[in-house]
């Protein structure tokens, strides 16, 4: 092997193709049936899974329908400090503060989530696939089946894909990090995410050409360095986000007035 890190991802990314082709295909299904029903598919990680969420929406060659759910108190901005990555880590794996983010979105039955976590045992992650499903969403978990050999560590007994209608394997190595150095006592250069980012385009795709069989098209990104698209054109896009998202909040809103006054 010529490269050290390349190949190995390359590897990586062929099992996971041949593990998931029939998670790929019921996921997409029903993804699809999410976005015709004008739903949303939502996105949620934390910690370095909030890159597969950026990466899903807005970007050139992803359409509306998506919605990520970035927290910013689980996201990094600073190594040390405010916004720093040992305060989020603490953060991720407390307990009943999902749900205080979530109260706020637009998660709506029929809409479905992917949630994304390497590990699977932090709080946030399976907090917030319990709180989909309660909802009457479906969730797809992206994480790596190599930990579930691990226990449990969330009060409720279950870790990610134990809490998930459906996982999607990424087949990340427990260390996540791929490359052995010689005369290092530890291997470098991370995998987890660029393989969870894969696995979300083959997603998007799957899901666009379900919905191209359906007579279905959806507003597209596209670059503006291509002929004839203009950056007007995203701008229309965005407004027809914004007015689904809008749709979204006054279906949500219900639950969300009835959850403020301790009704549930």
């Amino acid at each position: 092997m010529s490269d050290l890190y390349i190949g190995r991802l390359a590897a990586l990314i062929e099992q996971a193709s041949v593990a998931n082709a029939e998670a790929f295909e019921t996921a997409s299904g029903r993804f699809a049936d999410t976005l015709q029903a004008d739903g949303l598919i939502h996105l949620y990680g934390s910690g370095h899974s909030v890159l597969p969420c950026q990466e899903a929406f807005p970007r050139y060659g992803t359409y509306v329908g998506f919605n990520p759910l970035t927290d910013p108190r689980v996201m990094w901005h600073n190594v040390l400090g405010a916004g720093g990555v040992r305060e989020l880590l603490w953060l991720e794996r407390t307990e009943n503060y999902a749900e205080k983010f979530l109260d706020h979105q637009p998660l709506n039955e029929g809409d479905s989530i992917i949630i994304f976590g390497h590990s699977g045992r932090n709080s946030s992650g399976i907090e917030t696939a319990l709180y989909a499903k309660e909802r009457g969403m479906f969730v797809v978990a992206i994480t790596s089946k190599n930990n579930l050999d691990k226990p449990a560590t969330h009060s409720s007994g279950k870790r990610l894909a134990d809490a998930a209608d459906l996982v999607i394997d990424t087949g990340s190595p427990i260390e996540d990090a791929i490359v052995p150095v010689e005369g290092w006592s530890r291997p470098v250069s991370g995998s987890s995410t660029v393989l969870a980012m894969i696995m979300t385009h083959e997603l998007i795709a799957r899901t666009a050409q379900n919905l191209s069989k359906r007579g279905i098209e959806l507003p597209t990104f596209a670059s503006p360095t291509i002929a004839g698209v203009t950056l007007h054109d995203t701008d229309v896009i965005y407004g027809v986000y914004r007015e689904r998202m809008i749709e979204a909040q006054k279906k949500h809103l219900p639950a969300f007035q009835a959850k403020m006054r301790g009704e549930k």
